[in-house]
């Protein structure tokens, strides 16, 4: 997938900078048009005002200039420019109904201000995702093979595992995320079910170390565990990072407040990229026998009808 930023984004910021310079050379040049125009007062005063405000909106258009070269990389000038925005809307709301000859310039302005925050918002939303493919496997060649290199707890590696029976392969988020929570304790809970079938488990998490710690808390330190921290075998396995809807749509927020709230799992300290998706595999003699890959971050697989589905061939 490419992380990179879209075509629309660079020239957003252009035509923002664009407009903002130009927008800047009309106050500067000729101020008292400009406010005959917008149905404010044209005085000594609101000429000067209007020509440092001029000057403001120009510096801004530099900058929108500057981060159109690459809108990930600066996201700082477009977080400036989303806050200049957002601030600019609010203040033309309130000031509109209390002035009444500003009426005409200020929905003007509020227009201009809003018109820039949603594509300004998608920009800093990319940045953030962006950002955490920095020094992960979303930077690496094709070539990287993590199931040849990545070693459990135990210092043994999944093939040698899934050489011996099938393996039920959990690629978990990180430990603070209130659905991985959730995956262990059901994991703990359908262990026995799991391993009567016939099925491993092997748990990969994002944490540095063995995070043994964690796994204690659902008595499942004893499973051979992966640390992952740069998602190298998430990738290899088809897994991605998610998208706003996926981390953050209304289903998900529905599913974490009764997860975490009512469930009692809880929520802690976000640990690793915590825009990767999770997904369980079955994996054998080094096939992928079945997989579930989640839509949303906050979905439910079987765990243990996989690991019966994995074991029906040995079975029969």
């Amino acid at each position: 997938m490419n992380y990179q930023p879209k075509w629309w984004m660079r020239l957003v910021l252009l035509l923002g900078g664009l407009a903002n310079l130009s927008w800047a050379l009309l106050s500067l040049t000729i101020p008292g048009t400009v406010l005959n125009w917008s149905g404010l007062e044209n005085t000594a005063t609101t000429i000067l005002l209007w020509r440092c405000i001029g000057m403001i909106i120009g510096v801004y258009g530099i900058g929108f200039l500057i981060a159109s070269r690459h809108p990930y990389r600066h996201w700082p000038i477009v977080l400036l420019g989303f806050v200049g925005k957002l601030l600019g809307a609010i203040g033309c709301l309130i000031a509109i109904p209390a002035i009444t000859s500003a009426t005409q310039a200020g929905w003007l302005i509020l227009a201009n201000e809003a018109l820039w925050l949603v594509p300004f918002a998608v920009i800093l939303w990319g940045a953030l995702r962006y950002q955490y493919t920095a020094n992960s496997a979303y930077e690496m060649p094709e070539a990287d093979a993590p199931i040849q290199d990545l070693r459990t707890n135990a210092g043994r590696r999944l093939d040698d595992l899934a050489n011996q029976r099938p393996q039920l392969v959990v690629f978990l988020r990180h430990a603070g995320c209130t659905f991985c929570r959730e995956a262990m304790a059901e994991l703990s809970r359908r262990r026995d079910q799991i391993e009567a079938t016939g099925c491993g488990i092997v748990l990969v998490h994002l944490g540095k170390g063995d995070g043994e710690s964690f796994f204690q808390q659902y008595a499942m330190q004893d499973v051979p565990r992966i640390s992952d921290p740069e998602c190298r075998l998430y990738r290899q396995f088809g897994l991605d990072l998610g998208g706003f809807h996926q981390l953050f749509g209304l289903r998900v927020w529905l599913r974490g407040i009764v997860a975490g709230v009512f469930h009692g799992h809880g929520i802690g300290r976000a640990q690793g990229n915590t825009f990767q998706m999770p997904g369980v595999f079955t994996y054998y003699h080094g096939q992928v026998i079945e997989g579930y890959q989640h839509e949303l971050a906050s979905d439910q697989p079987d765990y243990l009808e996989l690991a019966r589905r994995a074991t029906q061939p040995m079975a029969a």
